[in-house]
């Protein structure tokens, strides 16, 4: 693997870590607001959802980084 692909696979790991980052603190945010002011429970189920969605593409993007470097070997 040359030093190109290299970086893009080290790009895509720390987008998928800021992503799942990113993604943790905004729920738990969201959990601890909603309740305070009063948002209906169909809100939470929709912020559950967001957050799955995003941990289901930091998910796939890291098995594809994975698959990606047991290639290069």
């Amino acid at each position: 693997m040359n030093e190109q692909e290299e970086k893009a696979l080290s790009r895509k790991g720390q987008t998928a870590g800021l992503v799942i980052a990113g993604t943790m603190l905004i729920w738990l945010a969201a959990n601890w607001v909603g309740p305070a002011l009063g948002l209906p429970g169909r809100y939470a189920i929709l912020i559950d959802l967001l957050a799955l969605a995003a941990l289901f593409w930091a998910m796939v993007v890291t098995y594809q980084i994975w698959q990606a470097r047991k290639a290069d070997k």
